[in-house]
């Protein structure tokens, strides 16, 4: 039995011709680092952190767990590239021509008119347009692109970037982001704020034998609350590309914080992500998640529950097909008494492609009354994939509830066939299963992100069963 079953990818593997004033040569090394932080004006110290990242990086080997990363070349990775202007703009007229053309494709502008309380763009290692609207602005909402926030918030950057949340040490390639980081977001909440739109944020990667490396900091105040969207992309390319990004979140006492995002990324690209959440008492932090694209995804996105009664969500999907190497999971760390986690994860493996859910939960001594639940649901579109759950659970404290399960299955010739027999097409029939099993995580996201979620879960039902 064999199910042909495709996402649509379409507008996101159309390449513009490449145009670079600047492009660094491949291979990290430290002359690539003083240009990367020449070209932004960095102070001194961030241009400091970088070295100190660079010589972790050299000292560290890629990790031999997880998969096979022995094809990825990182001395044939261009780390830095600007494309032929300074292209940062607060308004759409003024991005260059064939930037914005890339943007309208996505569906960028018209989503932000419609739904944002601001959005981004970035267009390889350069910001493209940044804008958040008065009305949040005038409540001292901070929203720019991290070159900006550095610049304009030094003391702040400082205070939180790669310090506590993802150290510069803290893995392989953390080190390698945090050497070679370039553009990103930067969110501040002031106290008891409430940003009732979410803000929208679209790394686009065109070149071929490119990295990106954008770093994500998000701090929501006392009592605060938003909602961040980010989605990615590039074209497909027979040479390698990289994706280290980065994401750190502090969701300070009472805060809330949904963070969702749709990785898209060619399969010819590695995408080593690294996301992580420090959430002090009665903070809330929401991962959704969707992984899609990329040939190898490593991405395990983190939460630290230190305050009494933090808690956690964590809702991902991951899609897996010919060629492709779905690794991901989630960490969940409960430091403090009466802290609540939840892992709902769901995967669909097809032609050979192969999902992983990797998790660790841990529960330190002391942290009372702590609950936990773990999820892990397994769709088989045939039978040359494969679906792998690798939980680890670290529990020190006995005063806890903790559940686990984990379920595999498979499209059946006979569910096709009822499902047809009430006049459906086999095409049909199958798209109406898949979507029902994606169901519970793609209803978090907002319906109205169909410039970008709705695209990329198309389903196209080629051939047949049988």
């Amino acid at each position: 039995m064999k199910q042909n079953f495709e996402i649509n990818r379409g507008i996101h593997d159309v390449r513009d011709p490449e145009k670079f004033i600047v492009k660094a040569e491949p291979g990290l090394r430290e002359e690539v680092v003083k240009l990367i932080s020449e070209e932004k004006g960095e102070p001194e110290w961030m241009f400091r952190k970088r070295l100190q990242a660079l010589e972790h990086f050299r000292n560290t080997k890629i990790p031999a767990w997880g998969p096979d990363l022995s094809k990825l070349d990182l001395d044939k990775i261009s780390y830095y590239l600007r494309p032929e202007e300074r292209v940062y703009a607060n308004s759409w007229e003024n991005v260059p021509e064939y930037i914005k053309k890339t943007a309208e494709r996505l569906g960028i502008p018209e989503a932000e008119q419609k739904l944002f309380a601001g959005a981004g763009f970035q267009y390889e290692s350069i910001t493209a347009y940044h804008n958040l609207k008065k009305e949040w602005q005038d409540k001292g909402v901070i929203f720019e692109d991290m070159d900006t926030a550095l610049n304009k918030y030094p003391e702040f950057v400082k205070e939180y970037f790669m310090t506590r949340c993802v150290p510069i040490n803290d893995h392989k390639f953390a080190m390698l982001h945090a050497s070679a980081w370039s553009g990103g977001t930067f969110i501040y909440v002031p106290p008891g704020v409430k940003v009732t739109m979410p803000l929208q944020a679209y790394f686009r990667m065109n070149a071929a034998g490119a990295g990106q490396f954008e770093h994500t900091l998000i701090i929501a105040d006392k009592g605060s609350e938003v909602h961040y969207l980010e989605a990615c992309s590039n074209p497909r390319y027979t040479v390698a590309n990289l994706h280290a990004g980065c994401v750190e979140i502090y969701v300070k006492e009472g805060a809330r914080v949904r963070y969702s995002s749709i990785e898209n990324w060619g399969r010819n690209t590695y995408n080593l992500n690294t996301k992580r959440a420090i959430v002090e008492k009665n903070g809330t932090i929401e991962w959704v998640s969707a992984n899609i694209g990329s040939g190898t995804t490593m991405l395990y996105p983190s939460s630290l529950l230190l305050g009494e009664n933090s808690r956690s969500s964590h809702l991902t999907i991951a899609f897996a097909g010919k060629g492709q190497v779905q690794d991901t999971g989630t960490k969940v760390y409960h430091m403090a008494p009466n802290t609540t986690s939840t892992i709902k994860s769901k995967s669909i493996s097809k032609d050979g492609g192969i999902t992983t859910y990797r998790g660790l939960l841990k529960i330190n001594k002391g942290a009372i009354n702590s609950r936990a639940s773990v999820s892990c649901d397994a769709l088989i579109l045939d039978k040359y994939s494969s679906s792998n759950t690798i939980p680890y659970m670290d529990i020190k404290e006995d005063k806890v509830e903790v559940a686990h399960e984990a379920t595999v299955g498979k499209i059946s010739s006979g569910q096709i066939f009822y499902l047809m027999s009430r006049g459906l097409k086999e095409e049909q029939a199958i798209q109406l299963i898949v979507n029902g099993f994606m169901e519970p995580i793609v209803k978090e996201f907002p319906l109205e992100y169909a410039i970008e979620f709705n695209r990329l879960l198309e389903l196209e039902m080629e051939g047949s069963v049988g």
